[in-house]
């Protein structure tokens, strides 16, 4: 970690980050100055780089909001904070409006998002509001393999299909499908079998899939080799040797791809849940009348509530989800590099960036 505090700042699709000195002034009342343990690269951070996402902050702007650290310094009213270890949730609502007291802090429309509403998490330190700041329990967490930087990942990777199984009421004796088992796929996977689900996992990279064999799916399946039709056959031919029901299917479109949409909704049947957790700018044709012939339903998710990212990570900490097999640290300063070996899938894992 050097002395001087800096970031890695984006001023166009497509050129290279720049890494720049970071100015830090006192925390203003009720945010705090945190020194970043670690940052993950998510699609979404991918998306505004190469894809022409636009952020809601005008460029140049700091990207990154899987974020962990220590609280550094404090603003009045948040001097509780001072000294502790912490994951800063991805979506951080003002917790004052309507929608915040209706519990729908994730569409709070003061919220602000590291990297897309304010500077993000790749920098050595970062600034925001300490509403929602999840707490890390050091002693518990010296009792596994894992460092307050690998929790970052816990900031959207694991929250946010946490809270998408949440809302599809994911329980023991559900049949849930995963398409694309990649960074908050891989999660979803884990997280649907601890709370009790047979978890297909589909994706195109047997890699991942072999992982997961061993991390909560049940079956795995190549979406090269097995699409359409003959996948939902596949998929309700495992679930009648299971004993499950042939419907209420809970789908979960994790790939943040069009083809992946497509396969997803193609696995509607009667009473399924068709969970939408990934994000791509392509379009999809599809015959919305599934939805009302099959007594479907479709749930957008857009982040965590941060109240709900204490049982995520406690799912972490007791190893009912696992985090070591599925990260892979590295420098911050190889930034440039990571972003191009994870946009070419050049990168099994999830890299997480050390100041």
């Amino acid at each position: 970690m050097t002395n001087t505090p800096y970031s890695w700042v984006f001023s166009g699709a497509g050129e290279p980050l720049q890494r720049k000195v970071l100015t830090l002034p006192p925390p203003p009342p009720g945010q705090v100055t945190i020194e970043i343990a670690g940052c993950g690269v998510c699609h979404t951070d991918l998306g505004f780089y190469y894809d022409g996402v636009k952020t809601n902050q005008a460029l140049p702007l700091v990207l990154g909001h899987e974020i962990s650290g220590h609280v550094i310094a404090t603003g009045d009213e948040a001097t509780y904070w001072l000294g502790r270890p912490v994951i800063v949730p991805a979506v951080i609502p003002c917790g004052e409006c309507d929608l915040c007291s209706q519990g729908k802090e994730t569409i709070c429309r003061a919220q602000q998002m590291p990297g897309n509403d304010i500077d993000g998490g790749f920098a050595s330190h970062i600034q925001v509001p300490a509403n929602g700041l999840c707490e890390v329990d050091l002693s518990r967490l010296e009792k596994t393999s894992l460092t307050l930087a690998d929790l970052a990942v816990v900031a959207d990777a694991v929250t946010t299909p946490y809270q998408a199984a949440l809302q599809a009421q994911v329980q023991a004796g559900d049949l849930a499908i995963v398409i694309g088992a990649g960074g908050i796929g891989g999660y979803a996977v884990q997280i649907a079998n601890a709370l009790g689900a047979q978890v297909v996992a589909v994706d195109i990279d047997a890699t991942k899939l072999e992982l997961l064999a061993d991390h909560g799916a049940a079956l795995t399946v190549d979406a090269r080799e097995v699409e359409g039709r003959d996948l939902k056959k596949l998929i309700r031919n495992f679930a009648r040797e299971r004993g499950l029901a042939d419907t209420g299917w809970k789908i979960f479109e994790c790939s943040g791809t069009g083809a992946g949409q497509q396969s997803a909704f193609g696995l509607l049947n009667h009473g399924a849940t068709l969970a939408v957790v990934g994000f791509t700018m392509e379009k999809s044709s599809l015959r919305l009348s599934n939805l009302m012939a099959f007594h479907a339903r479709a749930l957008g998710n857009w982040g965590c509530p941060p109240s709900l990212y204490p049982a995520a990570l406690d799912l972490i900490l007791t190893g009912q989800v696992a985090l070591g097999p599925f990260v892979e640290q590295r420098p911050l300063d190889e930034i440039n590099e990571v972003f191009q070996a994870v946009h070419d899938h050049s990168l099994g894992r999830r890299a997480i960036l050390i100041p």
